[in-house]
């Protein structure tokens, strides 16, 4: 089937570029597909990813290129889009005195749904579905974190939503909230798409089969979790020192990790090659990995 066809199962971005009057180059000539399922959008904070989902929110416009949702250019057929997706922002936020139902009335008003009858049915489904639904009556002031962010998947859930994008969701949760809130997305992502976009490798690496990680405004890899970690493997080491060379590595290498043991000081650490005897090669993770592949990619950006 042809990419731009209204029919089109997918999001598809071709060279897409944002440049701000500023002069800052926030995108720089974006390609990526994303077809199904739960996608994790990895990258620092600055490398772009904002950006990006506001862009496909139809919030900001491209300065160059084109992003289309299921066939529709966000540009060209903004109204379209904007029916089509659910968007929770890093900073959601509502009105604290209105209670959780209220915030959904009002969330779904502003989304045209005028039936009170069917609005008011379908505030109740999404509450049950976020695990929200003893709740309807507290305010949303009085939820805690993890209840709040379900609030906001609560209305960005009103419209019965193909695409889901979250930008940073699990910002503010402790522990156990982002494990429950992870798996919930899991849930959602079974019969939609859900983009999921944060600088926090465990959310992605516990939930998402496919990623891609973003920096500089430019997507340096695409492809499976596992495949990212394979591009690291023979550049992660671990060793074990003292207070003194751990200073030394700390000057020269990039530490992924640091465990203080009764011999010492367990590291793991990135390097091209292996610099010392003491060096044991080890299998790297999904986090090994992407700091490797920024390390990388901002020594590129440095040298340019």
């Amino acid at each position: 089937m042809n990419k731009g066809t209204p029919t089109a199962n997918k999001i598809s971005l071709e060279a897409l570029s944002l440049r701000y009057r500023s002069g800052v180059q926030a995108l720089d000539s974006v390609d990526l597909e994303v077809e199904s399922g739960l996608f994790g959008l990895l990258g620092p904070n600055g490398a772009g990813k904002t950006t990006l989902m506001k862009i496909l929110t139809t919030l900001l416009r491209p300065t160059g290129g084109m992003a289309r949702v299921f066939g529709h250019d966000v540009v060209r057929d903004a109204r379209q889009v904007r029916s089509l997706l659910g968007y929770l922002p890093q900073d959601f936020q509502t009105y604290g005195q209105l209670r959780a139902w209220e915030v959904l009335d009002y969330y779904a008003i502003l989304n045209g749904m005028t039936d009170r009858k069917k609005r008011r049915a379908r505030i109740e489904d999404v509450l049950a579905l976020v695990g929200l639904a003893d709740k309807r009556n507290r305010r949303a002031s009085q939820l805690s974190g993890g209840m709040y962010r379900r609030l906001g998947v609560a209305q960005a859930l009103l419209t019965d939503a193909r695409l889901l994008i979250f930008d940073e969701p699990t910002a503010g949760l402790d522990p156990a909230q982002r494990v429950r809130f992870r798996n919930f997305l899991g849930e959602l992502s079974r019969d939609r798409i859900v983009l999921l976009s944060t600088h926090i490798v465990a959310d992605i690496g516990s939930v998402c089969d496919k990623l891609a990680v973003l920096n500089h405004g430019r997507i340096e890899f695409e492809g499976k979790c596992r495949q990212l970690a394979d591009r690291a493997e023979g550049r992660v080491w671990q060793t074990c020192v003292d207070d003194a060379q751990y200073e030394k590595l700390r000057s020269e290498y990039a530490i992924t990790s640091m465990v203080d043991t009764d011999h010492g000081l367990q590291l793991r650490l990135l390097s091209e090659t292996k610099k010392d005897p003491g060096w044991e090669s080890v299998v790297p993770t999904l986090e090994d990995a992407y700091l490797w592949l920024i390390n990388t990619s901002d020594a590129y950006e440095q040298a340019a």
